[in-house]
């Protein structure tokens, strides 16, 4: 292959075809030849735009990098031209190219390229139709990674959330039918002693104290460690082996070192098993109904998220609903818990006489995420997430703010712009807030503003009450 271009690799793609033969030459004159071996990359992912590239031989592979790997999303086989996009805006480039064969390619000069575009309106057209095609089918991909990125982080996040519950289940499930085993021998023993009925009624009534204590958690941390500290003294005293392993069932019980000096009254002198047996099973008894508070208390988080999620989802109802934003926000904090504990204080302003709206309801909370996920991004993990809702008669406004480091003003204007991100390669794709904007301003006919300056970032969204929700089959 030879060293320059010639107008016959040129006339293989259809724009070229609009130039004329002077022209053409003079194009071959100056295009740079550009060699690459099989694996080796021509462009990477957020470096600065090249040339209009026009591959005459080879493959190449088109790649993104999202969620920290490369994603294929397409090649160029020869001939081809491609680079347009970005020398027009001036861009970086938005995909990785690398050799999948040994490819021989020329370089038009930014410059040259602009020169032929002013020069030839046929050849300008067909080069802008190309750049739609690449943008829509860029844009196409972007969004369904976008859509199972955002699923990826509510899934790991409700698994997060999950984890403890389901656990903290399991945990007690195991542990109680050994602890109920052990209940029915000291019964059966008690049983075959023959105690008074008066001496047995005052500990089922102690028992029963005790679980009422226990399920409604009516000691405060302090006095449950001073009651502990108490009762260990107790029962060391009277000589109970482990004491340690008693003292602190008994002290949730609500068991003072009092009550157990008049039901042991009766056992002082007794060298039998009943002279401790009374005290284990009380506090077995506790122990085991702590099992069931926990272990009821797991199952309840685990079905408060599942609702979570199928009203975050809005599964099993059709495409419009009377949406209750309130409900939609506090859906998505729940989704978002993992992040939230580390650091981020949530206040809430939220006005009662906001009515439902009809609404996409599972989109509105796609506008929700994004937002707070955002808002999380900007404030490192740490600081202060504010939502205010408002009812202004025909409309409704929601507010959503974090106290991060804003969004520089050089920047603001561009922020809802497809593909404009100030996130690091591979981390953000620019369609969060576009999309963010179409759900908002197409689909609802609402609006949704911002304002920026450090240490305090507002997105307010307005939502019609009166207007009906444009139902359009080319939006998403």
């Amino acid at each position: 292959m030879g060293n320059q271009l010639c107008i016959d690799d040129l006339l293989l793609l259809e724009p070229f075809q609009k130039l004329p033969e002077a022209r053409l030459q003079w194009v071959c004159d100056r295009a740079q030849k550009v060699s690459l071996q099989t694996g080796e990359v021509l462009v990477r992912e957020g470096d600065p735009h090249r040339g209009l590239l026009i591959l005459v031989k080879g493959q190449i592979v088109i790649t993104r990098r999202s969620e920290g790997a490369e994603i294929p999303i397409g090649r160029h086989n020869a001939p081809a031209f491609f680079g347009e996009i970005q020398v027009l805006t001036d861009d970086p480039a938005p995909v990785t190219l690398q050799a999948l064969t040994e490819c021989y390619l020329y370089e038009i000069e930014t410059e040259d390229f602009r020169t032929l575009l002013h020069e030839c309106r046929e050849f300008e057209r067909m080069i802008f139709r190309s750049m739609e095609r690449r943008s829509r089918g860029l844009e196409s991909f972007i969004r369904g990674r976008e859509k199972m990125a955002a699923l990826g982080t509510l899934a790991a996040g409700l698994a997060h959330e999950l984890n403890n519950p389901a656990a903290a289940l399991v945990r007690a499930l195991k542990e109680m039918p050994t602890a109920m085993l052990e209940l029915q021998r000291m019964n059966l023993v008690y049983g075959q002693r023959q105690v008074e009925p008066e001496h047995t009624q005052k500990w089922l009534q102690i028992r029963d104290a005790g679980y009422e204590a226990i399920l409604n958690d009516r000691t405060n941390p302090v006095t449950l460690s001073d009651r502990e500290e108490s009762l260990l003294e107790w029962l060391e005293d009277y000589g109970v082996e482990k004491a340690w392993k008693l003292a602190e069932p008994l002290a949730e019980g609500d068991v003072t070192p009092e009550m157990l000096d008049q039901l042991m009254e009766r056992w002082r002198n007794d060298t039998t098993e009943l002279r401790e047996m009374g005290l284990h099973w009380l506090a077995l008894s506790f122990e085991v109904m702590s099992m069931v508070k926990h272990g009821l208390r797991g199952a309840e988080r685990i079905s408060e998220l599942v609702k979570a999620m199928k009203s975050y989802s809005y599964l099993d109802q059709g495409i419009q609903q009377e949406v209750d934003v309130h409900q939609g926000l506090e859906d998505t904090l729940r989704l978002f818990g993992h992040k939230l504990k580390q650091g981020i204080q949530v206040k809430r302003q939220y006005d009662p006489k906001v009515p439902k709206v009809l609404a996409f309801g599972s989109e509105l909370n796609q506008v929700w995420t994004n937002l707070i996920d955002n808002a999380i991004d900007a404030m490192d993990g740490k600081g202060v997430l504010e939502l205010t809702t408002q009812f202004k008669g025909s409309s409704i406004r929601v507010d959503i703010t974090d106290s991060g480091s804003g969004i520089p003003p050089e920047i603001q204007s561009r922020i809802f712009e497809p593909f404009f991100t100030t996130k690091p390669v591979g981390q953000g794709s620019g369609l969060g807030l576009e999309t963010i904007r179409r759900i908002i301003e197409n689909r609802h006919q609402g609006s949704i503003l911002f304002e920026s300056k450090p240490g305090r970032t507002s997105f307010m969204v307005c939502l019609p009450l009166n207007k009906p929700v444009i139902r359009s089959g080319s939006e998403e």
